[in-house]
């Protein structure tokens, strides 16, 4: 315990992942220095793989540096009995094999496949009675009596690994595993629950809820599987929405509704969910009133004075009233952050909104300073073994030591055989450096076959690109409106600077420049640009400088006057769709530059437009 300064408490709830480092000082202050939250989505992958996830992505980003770790689990995955043990308590060892007898009847799983503890639990009463004495008088006899009790615990040894493990990857020594229902009852003994009363302890989670009765020094513990998911459930079934959506909806508009007659809210959303919330709350108020009648009746407890609330769940408005109604006693909220002090640079608003959740990380922080009245441990024997491993390294090192002696004996025998094969090596060396020369010149003409198609495979595509200036020109001619005529037709594409061979128009040079006039304006001229003495407002490029066309810019005129958007779509339906050279879609196949309606002369409209090819054309 000395040798402790920090440790990170991890709580895995049913839906949800909460982390917290203590730091404890000389005197038994615990300090919270840092904590984290968020929820755990289920995968396919199953509990695990989820919880790895966030399990690392919280470790780097608030930066947890404790190296040792407590574990709870949820109470949902667990098994809780306790037992009452027969009269034979003088011998040790029969305690051992009465405690391991009743765990074997009790346990409903195969004790090879669990990870159970347990504790023993002294239970004492005074029983009264009177007496009639020989005078007549009455005299009150008052007898003690004492019991033993043993509380067991019991988890699936995978349902542990599966969290185990991950932690242990991630560099940390596990101190203790236990389940929250306890780290919950210890924390609560330590600050809020007195030994001379009875009270009833309420979880209320996402998937289930843990009820715990601490009756003095006795514990009784029991899984519920109704909580708040139960209501969002619901709200999801009525407005017919998904489950995120119904729980935001719980979140905004939830209560749960008051009994006898009162004013129903004015929003009918809420009204719906008060009611279906106080239906789940009564059937949870059920399973709470027989816990109680079972924990009375065949454990001989005391009846519960108060009620202390805690869990996600616990905070919906109105709950505090329900269970008061419903079990007629004083509820309030459990709050065991007086056990601990909170660092200043500790996001309070942050810590206060997840504090009903939080009870189970401080229980998990008491077992660091103090000797809690629940003391089990869930370790799996896989670490337990690793501990014992780790206090016999001495013996595994003389055991290496040995094994390196073996090892240099061992060495010396394969140097002798590889000196032997050394020999044989050298007898086949010449035919090995025959082979390689024959090979390095099958490498060297194999490169000169490789340059050579490289060269026919360019040609060959040259003359496969040159065909497609013709079909493209035939395909627009083809599918050109009769009202609509060109008078130029420009290949766009990235501009490179020239080449003495480009220059001079070599085999590689030229390509897609202004092509012939077509239609009226071929034939008569630019009447626009006669009358307006207008130039293009967008240069041609140099075809010479053209590297790859990517685009084709065409400008002409139409006698369509309705607006440019009727002129853009007709030319881009007519020209794009199952086109082979020009890609579809507005946003990306085509562009409308410039658009001038009615013309000063000749009441036509000019235009400029850009298609972009489906396949580049190379030079």
């Amino acid at each position: 315990m000395a040798k402790e300064h920090s440790v990170l408490t991890i709580d895995i709830g049913g839906d949800n992942l909460k982390l917290a480092e203590f730091v404890f000082v000389p005197g038994g202050t615990i300090v919270l220095r840092n904590f984290a939250f968020r929820k755990l989505v289920e995968q396919e992958e199953g509990a695990g793989k989820a919880f790895a996830e966030v399990y690392h992505e919280l470790l780097s980003e608030y930066n947890f540096t404790a190296k040792q770790v407590r574990l709870s689990l949820s109470g949902q995955n667990s098994f809780s009995r306790l037992s009452k043990l027969p009269p034979l308590m003088g011998n040790p060892g029969a305690v051992n094999k009465i405690i391991e007898f009743e765990a074997r009847q009790t346990v409903p799983y195969p004790m090879d496949e669990v990870v159970w503890d347990y504790q023993l639990l002294k239970h004492e009463w005074v029983e009264s009675r009177l007496e009639t004495q020989e005078d007549g008088s009455t005299l009150e006899i008052s007898d003690a009596h004492e019991e033993y009790e043993a509380l067991f615990v019991a988890v699936k040894t995978d349902q542990i690994t599966q969290y185990t493990d991950v932690i242990e990857d991630s560099g940390k020594e596990i101190l203790s595993v236990e389940i929250a229902p306890i780290a919950l009852f210890n924390a609560a003994k330590a600050t809020q629950c007195q030994d001379d009363e009875c009270v009833l302890l309420l979880n209320i989670g996402g998937r289930g809820s843990n009820l715990m009765i601490a009756d003095h020094n006795r514990v009784f513990i029991r899984s519920i599987p109704i909580a708040g998911d139960a209501i969002t459930q619901q709200v999801a079934k009525e407005f017919s929405i998904g489950f995120e959506e119904a729980e935001d909806l719980k979140q905004r508009h939830g209560f749960v509704a008051l009994g006898g007659a009162y004013e129903e809210p004015e929003s009918e959303v809420a009204a719906t969910i008060s009611k279906i919330a106080r239906n789940v709350m009564t059937r949870l108020h059920g399973e709470v009133s027989r816990s109680i009648n079972v924990w009375r009746s065949s454990h001989g407890g005391n009846a519960p004075t108060r009620v202390l609330l805690s869990g996600g769940g616990s905070t919906m408005l109105y709950i505090t009233d329900f269970f008061q109604e419903k079990l007629r006693l004083p509820v309030e909220y459990l709050n065991t952050f007086g056990a601990i002090t909170i660092a200043d640079n500790v996001n309070k608003d942050a810590l206060q909104a997840i504090a009903p959740m939080f009870q189970e990380l401080i229980g998990l922080s008491l077992r660091s300073v103090t000797q809690c009245p629940i003391d089990i441990s869930l370790v799996p024997n896989s670490i337990k073994r690793q501990k014992e491993l780790d206090r016999k390294k001495i013996y595994f090192y003389i055991s290496a030591v040995s094994l390196i002696l073996c090892l240099l004996i061992f060495a010396a025998g394969v140097n002798r055989r590889l000196n032997f094969d050394k020999s044989r090596v050298e007898r086949v060396q010449s035919s090995v450096e025959a082979t390689t020369k024959m090979m390095d010149r099958v490498n060297g003409l194999m490169g000169q076959y490789r340059s050579a198609k490289s060269e026919y495979e360019a040609a060959y595509q040259f003359l496969a690109d040159r065909g497609k200036w013709t079909g493209m020109l035939e395909e627009i001619q083809e599918r050109m409106p009769d009202n609509v005529w060109l008078t130029s037709i420009v290949g766009i594409g990235d501009v490179v600077e020239p080449t003495p061979e480009t220059a001079s128009g070599g085999p590689m040079g030229g390509g897609l420049g202004p092509m012939p006039p077509m239609g009226m304006a071929g034939l008569f001229g630019d009447p626009a640009m006669q009358q307006t003495g207008e130039e293009e407002e967008t240069p041609d490029p140099d075809p010479v400088n053209i590297h790859e066309v990517k685009e084709i810019r065409l400008r002409g005129y139409s006698l369509l006057t309705e607006g440019k958007t009727l002129l853009e779509n007709e030319l881009r339906e007519r020209l794009c769709t199952n086109s082979k050279y020009f890609v579809e879609g507005k946003d990306e196949g085509s562009t409308l530059v410039k658009f001038t309606s009615d013309t000063q002369t000749l009441n036509m409209t000019a235009f400029e437009i850009v298609f972009k090819l489906k396949e580049p054309i190379k030079k």
